[in-house]
């Protein structure tokens, strides 16, 4: 942990989609702050999604258990109206209140790249639209009125990307592309309805994360993956890809988060995007290895200056 945690004691936090990645470290720093925080998803021991990941979302709440925080699991399909509105219920019988959303399902598992609209799977791209927002748009629509009972609320929507750079930006495919977007317009349409109720919203964007899911994607471990890409510098097709230096732990965008919830201040941000970096400049914050990866920048920078040139360090 870094430094002395920022206090969330009394605040209770939902998030949605907490069994891996950055919604499992999410859920991690929420509770070493010490809120109460419900972690939902719909990998379980019985019964695993079609992810084909082998985290629950028992893990998770072990994990916090573990580390002396309150946790409690949720198995919820957020694509399920019903399931949703049963645990915000749940979370209303228990608590009383809800101080904390953090919408963090992404529908990775299901990305194609490259195809285009015509030749997409249409049932395949409507997967990925609905598990990667539909899901925001129903945990919303549940646990807001929860949410605005009393002043002080904060949403946070997780997408891959600021608003600056997905405005100048193609995502690969149609499907991708207006996902990762609408995720964003979400949390600007949402501040705008709940600024009067004395609540906040707004989008974040880890850099290149280096999850689970990635680190198994390009068969490289904690240990590996910077001497890897490094080693694949300047060449195209690699794996893992240069750009992969750049890559940051889910942690950093977690304690972000958790700065932000903490701070009094923090409607200054309402409807606004926000880069992992961001955060972690703002509020003092690093990755686990001490460094503040700027990825979205560097990516930028290798658009228009030869790799060769570009030295990852100065950005990190």
């Amino acid at each position: 942990m870094q430094g002395a945690a920022p206090k969330l004691a009394g605040r209770v936090a939902l998030v949605a989609g907490a069994t891996r990645g950055a919604g499992r470290a999410i859920a991690r720093e929420l509770a070493r702050a010490g809120a109460v925080v419900y972690c939902s998803g719909r990998s379980t021991a019985q019964g695993p999604s079609d992810y084909g990941r082998k985290e629950t979302i028992e893990e998770t709440v072990e994990l916090i258990r573990a580390e002396g925080g309150t946790a409690h699991p949720a198995v919820v399909d957020h694509r399920r109206l019903g399931e949703v509105r049963s645990l915000i219920e749940r979370i209303d019988q228990d608590q009383g209140r809800l101080d904390i959303l953090v919408n963090d399902i992404g529908g990775e598992a299901y990305v194609e790249f490259d195809i285009p609209l015509w030749e997409f799977d249409f049932d395949k791209g409507m997967k990925l639209f609905d598990t990667g927002f539909t899901t925001h748009l129903i945990t919303s629509h549940c646990a807001l009125g929860l949410l605005t009972s009393r002043p002080g609320g904060l949403v946070v929507e997780v997408t891959d990307g600021t608003r600056a750079y997905n405005s100048t930006h193609y995502r690969s495919t149609v499907f991708l592309d207006i996902t990762k977007t609408a995720v964003d317009r979400l949390a600007f349409a949402e501040g705008h309805e709940l600024a009067p109720h004395g609540a906040t919203a707004v989008s974040v964007t880890p850099g290149w994360l280096r999850s689970e899911m990635m680190l198994d994607h390009f068969n490289v471990s904690e240990d590996t993956w910077r001497q890897a890409a490094e080693a694949n510098r300047g060449k195209t097709d690699a794996v893992p890809p240069y750009e992969f230096v750049i890559s940051e732990t889910p942690a950093m965008l977690a304690r972000g988060i958790v700065a932000m919830a903490a701070d009094p201040d923090r409607s200054r941000w309402n409807t606004t995007s926000l880069s992992s970096f961001q955060l972690a400049e703002h509020y003092g914050l690093t990755d686990v290895d001490g460094s503040r990866p700027d990825s979205w920048s560097f990516i930028t920078a290798m658009e228009s200056r030869p790799v060769a040139e570009i030295d990852a360090a100065e950005f990190r």
